[in-house]
């Protein structure tokens, strides 16, 4: 009999899978830093292949958070305006 090598279902666009944790509650920093740690192990290439997958899984969920929240942080600063008088200011995002 053989085994089913089917990969395991993908999550959808920003929905994390079940076998990535849910990265919401942390910081650009603190994401930043996990990717960084993960990226070195991966490169060392002394993990075993199930935790090098899982280790990717957690890594892409890390990127799309920290990229999220530079595009938020990029929307923020746009949002700063300079008035006629040389002071700054925000403007309204809708």
């Amino acid at each position: 009999m053989s085994a089913s090598l089917a990969p395991p279902p993908a999550a959808t666009a920003g929905q994390p899978s079940a076998l990535a944790p849910d990265v919401s509650g942390l910081s650009f920093e603190e994401a930043l830093a996990e990717l960084e740690k993960i990226v070195r192990g991966l490169e060392s290439g002394q993990q075993k292949l199930e935790e090098a997958i899982t280790a990717f899984e957690r890594g892409s969920a890390l990127r799309r958070h920290c990229e999220a929240k530079l595009a938020e942080a990029e929307t923020r600063i746009q949002a700063i305006v300079e008035r006629a008088d040389g002071s700054l200011g925000t403007r309204s995002i809708e």
